[in-house]
């Protein structure tokens, strides 16, 4: 693309420090609007952004066609945007501490936290004085499936700093459940079944480790192992495990339930950077789903730390695994909707793998050789990461190197690879900014894509917004995929890190407005209650356990502008547990609870019940009150703990 558009300017002028209205609103041929960080300019010869064909402008008190859930990457949570506008609607805290709602400090959100831990990591976190880790990296949100199309009941996510995954409930958009991953070591790559439906949550540990990694075998890289895992998304918890050779990166899943795919680098099986891209090529690895599950229901598994294990190893030569040569190091796996191809990202090439999912048929029968599975190899640019859909044929790859989003057909790609070298499969080039990594498409990751809105989710901001010191913002983009050309429509800065997101369609998903009582989520204070005789939302007493008298819990509900209970008693040293139920039942109206000076935080949704406990340490007057503005009355929504000494 040409660095001048007319009149002398360059793109760096228009797209480097901040687009200046004025200077844009002078230029000939003035045309479209593009959102820039949350605004709306008049955008002159800005390449790719002029006469979006699709309209980004959702006007206040509308609402946004899709919703975007976007990986908190090192933050640790996922974040939930609206879709065209790229308004952010809600942080859900998944494996991060979060200080609005308490999350980490909660007994509910501690358990969920913790109840999944490995009894090593446990016994580790005890010594440390934690309850679980404090952090956590999240790369990879995807959607529950119902016949390969989204059914808007979980997104899942993975951990990577820590190997776990997590699942959050989409009608509360509250994290469940979290599970660490035993025998393995760095959750990074996550997809899930498409078919019938997601069974499983498909988990690539990233890491190779000695098994058992127990300290006795550390000194021979060569016996290491990577692990694939398949987790039971009902129970969340493991169901089988695949060893595998080589550093897993990417996966994703077809549309028959059959096969998975996981893009693999070190082939070579080195711990450095040298060794570990030594070799030419390195190669994607393909389950067998059904012979995997025929070989556990068989008992022919090794069980490794209560998980049965089979050898999916190259040298084992087994019916579990294939493994089809690619260019070194190679990134993004991604699944065609029309349930044909599966798309696999050089990286390190400027070139993308095509493999046809029905072709896995004759290779795992013995009929046809690894090479024969690939249909296409299209050359797209430098350093090409991931792919995306719009349902209509054509594919968008990201490529990181070039700073672009490139457009390519599917059908010609086939064609081009078949030896008809007349054809050119690449439809455009679009400029990004700055080094895109994940790119997504409305819908893309299900069978009804529709092609009309793909995000990319750039590394680096550089000198795109006002400066903000050493650390800089990266940058999420909003390209019109609905004509024959991509159109640049919003440029925002976000926070560490977007590394992945999917956009849902509104009608896929259906959160509740006010919780159900007896939601499983409070089953555990419900069961407490009825020992102490009580009935939540009822209950305005202080209860000293019978069985350890320093142990208190005191009952109280809330209702707009008032707590049940304004005093209450307690001596010092007692561990307190306050158990609050917000009896409101408007949308909208949350409570809070929030100690003074003693590190405790909870939200309370309408109908919700929560519970928080700590120790009373401090002699006097100790202050709580309601923290989520709920009335005019708000700031006399508060109460007094009495410690006695």
């Amino acid at each position: 693309m040409s660095e001048k558009h007319g009149q002398g300017v360059t793109r760096r002028d228009l797209l480097g420090t901040g687009i200046k209205v004025a200077t844009i609103g002078g230029l000939a041929g003035v045309a479209g609007r593009v959102a820039v960080g949350g605004g709306v300019v008049t955008a002159a010869g800005l390449p790719g952004a002029a006469q979006a064909s699709g309209n980004a402008d959702v006007p206040p008190g509308q609402l946004d066609e899709y919703y975007g859930f976007w990986s908190g990457g090192h933050s640790g949570e996922v974040r939930v945007l609206g879709l065209p506008s790229m308004r952010e609607l809600m942080r859900i805290p998944v494996f991060n501490r979060e200080s609005a709602s308490g999350w980490g400090l909660t007994n509910e959100s501690k358990k969920i936290l913790s109840e999944g831990l490995t009894p090593e990591t446990k016994e580790y976190l005890k010594k440390q004085g934690m309850v679980t880790f404090d952090h956590g990296d999240t790369h990879h949100p995807r959607m529950s499936y119902t016949d390969g199309a989204y059914d808007g009941r979980y997104v899942f996510i993975n951990d990577k700093a820590n190997t776990r995954i997590a699942r959050i409930r989409c009608d509360i958009m509250k994290t469940d459940k979290v599970l660490e991953i035993p025998n393995a070591h760095a959750i990074h790559g996550l997809r899930l079944q498409r078919f019938p439906k997601t069974g499983y949550v498909f988990c690539n540990s990233e890491m190779r480790i000695p098994l058992p990694n127990d300290g006795t075998n550390m000194n021979d890289p060569k016996k290491y192992v990577g692990m694939f895992s398949a987790v039971d998304a009902d129970t969340m918890k493991v169901a089988w495990q695949v060893m595998v050779s080589g550093n897993l990166d990417n996966n994703d899943s077809d549309y028959h339930g059959k096969y998975v795919a996981a893009t693999c680098y070190n082939s070579e099986e080195g711990v450095t950077t040298a060794e570990m891209t030594g070799s030419p090529t390195d190669h994607a690895v393909f389950f067998n789903i059904k012979e995997i599950e025929a070989a556990v229901k068989a008992g022919k598994v090794k069980t490794i730390s209560g998980v049965p294990v089979v050898d999916g190893r190259k040298e084992a030569k087994s019916q579990f695994t294939r493994y089809i040569p690619v260019a070194n190091s190679p990134h993004g796996c991604n699944a065609t909707p029309d349930g044909k191809y599966v798309v696999l990202n050089g990286k390190l090439s400027p070139t993308v793998t095509v493999v046809e999912w029905a072709k896995l048929d004759d290779l795992f029968a013995g009929k046809i050789a690894e090479k024969d599975c690939i249909v296409a190899n299209p050359e797209l640019g430098l350093g090409p990461l991931h792919t995306t859909f719009d349902g209509r044929g054509n594919c968008y790859t990201s490529v990181f190197l070039d700073s672009q989003i490139v457009k390519w057909n599917m059908a010609d790609a086939i064609k081009q690879y078949s030896g008809d070298k007349s054809v050119n499969p690449v439809r455009q080039k679009l400029d990004v900014h700055y080094q895109v990594g994940h790119t997504n498409a409305s819908m893309a990751e299900s069978k009804e894509a529709d092609g009309k809105w793909l995000v990319a989710l750039c590394k680096f901001s550089k000198d795109r917004f006002l400066n903000v010191g050493p650390l800089k913002p990266e940058n999420d983009q909003l390209i019109d995929i609905s004509g024959d050309e991509m159109k640049l429509v919003h440029d925002g800065p976000t926070f560490a890190e977007p590394h992945d997101a999917i956009i849902v369609h509104k009608s896929k998903v259906n959160p509740v407005e006010i919780y159900n009582p007896n939601d499983p989520l409070f089953a555990d204070l419900h069961a407490q209650a009825k020992k102490d005789g009580v009935e939540l939302g009822k209950a305005s007493v202080v209860i000293r356990d019978k069985k350890d008298s320093k142990k208190v819990r005191v009952y109280m509900f809330s209702q707009a502008p008032a707590f049940s209970m304004t005093d209450f008693t307690v001596k010092k040293g007692d561990e307190v547990t306050v158990i609050v139920t917000n009896i409101d039942d408007i949308v909208d109206l949350t409570h809070g609870f929030t100690m003074v000076g003693h590190n405790v935080c909870m939200e309370v949704g309408p109908q919700a019940s929560a519970s928080i406990t700590f120790k009373a340490d401090r002699v006097g007057v100790q202050y709580y009150y309601c923290q989520w503005f709920c009335h005019a009355l708000h700031m006399e929504m508060q109460g007094r703990m009495l410690v006695e000494a």
